[in-house]
């Protein structure tokens, strides 16, 4: 939408016409001969959106001017031509195969591992581990036990429900007397949009709000980042925490790692944890 000019401050584009304005009379003076205008308390009027110039509108007409020309052109260089013969309309019939399309195997069908059972995709605890301090129960996560993990889970339980959330798998273990573990597979109905991608991004936005943190690209995953926080929370009465995390997806499926620990957390046991699950998708 065009802008009215305001008199005797507006720019000219650099591309339009001049344009004569009208004169302006001079602002009233009072008896002391000085120009009236806002006292010092009258806060400056709220910026006028900027009136578009005219040289898109030159742009365009030019080129409907160019497309007419060179058509008005072509043809007339057409016409002085011979005609040229045009191959046959009819084409040789290609004969179908016979049989059927062999059928994906399991390790090439993708989609038929992530249907089945979203448990076994997660990494296996390792041996001489222990129960993780979270409860992990049977190892699936309802929409509800996922939404109370966060600190509004009202409205995160209808953000879920928004993104298609379709299951959620889970698993943890301690190491040693110090070490804590915890990932997390979701999948997404992704019929509407790519919810995983937009799980991974919020992943990556919080992450990366913590000061002193230190981030690597997970291979093979695209925009997949580990990150390692260097500076850990400390609490009255109870040894600093530091703190590790992953965030990636791969087709429906949005994958999040978390590893705690009062020492701090070394960069290969980020990567190795994420690299190997990420491995099983």
């Amino acid at each position: 939408m065009d802008v009215p000019e305001e008199v005797g401050e507006a720019e000219e584009a650099p591309d339009a016409p001049v344009v004569p304005v009208a004169p302006v009379a001079p602002a009233a003076e009072d008896a002391t001969g000085s120009a009236e205008g806002p006292g010092p308390s009258e806060e400056p009027a709220a910026a006028r959106p900027r009136r578009r110039g005219r040289t898109a509108l030159l742009l365009a007409a030019a080129v409907v001017l160019g497309l007419v020309g060179g058509t008005c052109g072509g043809y007339l260089v057409q016409a002085d031509r011979e005609p040229t013969k045009l191959p046959p309309l009819s084409q040789p019939v290609v004969k179908q195969a016979k049989g059927e399309a062999e059928p994906l195997s399991a390790a090439e069908d993708r989609r038929l591992r992530t249907d089945g059972d979203l448990r076994k995709l997660l990494l296996p605890r390792p041996k001489g581990t222990r129960d993780a301090v979270f409860e992990t129960g049977d190892g699936w996560l309802d929409l509800a036990d996922l939404a109370e993990n966060y600190e509004e889970p009202d409205e995160v339980f209808g953000d879920l429900i928004t993104d298609e959330f379709r299951r959620g798998a889970v698993t943890g273990w301690r190491a040693g007397s110090t070490t804590s573990v915890e990932i997390q597979l979701l999948q997404f109905r992704q019929e509407q949009a790519l919810a995983a991608v937009t799980h991974a991004d919020d992943g990556h936005y919080w992450a990366e709000e913590k000061s002193n943190t230190r981030s690597w690209a997970i291979p093979g995953t695209g925009d997949g980042q580990a990150y390692v926080h260097d500076s850990p929370e400390r609490e009255a009465g109870y040894l600093p925490m530091y703190s590790a995390e992953a965030h990636a997806w791969r087709g429906d499926i949005a994958m999040d790692i978390w590893i705690y620990d009062t020492k701090p957390i070394s960069k290969q046991k980020i990567m190795d944890l994420a690299e190997r699950q990420m491995g099983r998708l």
